[in-house]
Formats: structure tokens, sequence, C-alpha cells
């Protein structure tokens, strides 16, 4: 008898830009497993973003690591990262000559408004998405 996937995975990683793809492929195989391959186009878009905006603004001091942590839940999966900042990210209208600075309004976007910042225990923040089909009310937190 086949055991159980996890409907939890925590990883951490380094705080540089390897880790956005590495991230990116540990979701995409858990999707998978869960039986969520179909979420995989926008969980890959969410969880790149957020691993982007962690490795690119996060003022981390030198040698901290940035953690991932999936959780499967009802109808989809929840996307948190977490960092040693304590600046939390807004999501903001970019203009159109800007190259950068449409990160979190395109999460906004994918996830109709279902993500946030929480304060964690100890040093920094989460910052957190759910890519779902339908709403998901027990995952906003």
């Amino acid at each position: 008898m086949a055991e159980e996937p996890s409907s939890v995975v925590v990883r951490m990683w380094p705080h540089g830009p390897r880790s956005v793809g590495r991230a990116r492929r540990l979701l995409i195989r858990h999707l998978a497993a869960w039986d969520l391959a179909h979420l995989t186009d926008t969980a890959e878009l969410i969880v790149s973003e957020l691993v982007t905006n962690s490795v690119n603004h996060a003022r981390a001091p030198h040698g901290r690591l940035i953690a991932t942590r999936f959780e499967r839940v009802e109808s989809g999966v929840r996307i948190e990262v977490h960092d040693a900042d304590d600046h939390k990210p807004e999501r903001r209208e970019a203009l159109s000559d800007e190259e950068s600075g449409r990160g979190l309004a395109l999460v906004d976007a994918l996830t109709n408004g279902r993500w946030g910042v929480s304060e964690r225990l100890g040093v920094g923040r989460l910052v957190w998405a759910v890519c779902a089909e339908g709403g998901t009310e027990e995952a906003l937190g």
C-alpha cells in the first residue's frame, strides 16, 4: 500500500537567485503528488514572484535563509515564503515604463486577492498566497 504524500512541505533555501527555480521545481513535484497538476502554471508563477521578491528585496543579514512552505488545502495549495526582513511588501501599480514592480499585482490577480503578509515567530515576515480553483476560506490567515 502506497504511503500518502505529506500535506505540508517545508524547505530552506540560500538567499540567492538559484533558489527561485529550485523552489518552483519542488512545488511542481508536490502538486503532481497531490493531484493538483492542473494548478501548475498559476502556482509556478506565484512561487516565482514570491521567492524572487524575497531574494531581491529582503535585506536579510548575510547567511540568513529563505523558507518555503507549501500546504495542500481543500481545493488547492497555500504557498508561503518566509524571510528575515521585517519590511511589509505592498501591492502597487507600476508605471508603464517601469521594468519591475508588478509582482504582487500579478499575485493578487492570480489568487483573486487571496494573499497577504503575516508576522511570524522570531525575526522577519511571511508572505502567503492561495492558489486554488475556488474559494478556500480555511486557508486564509
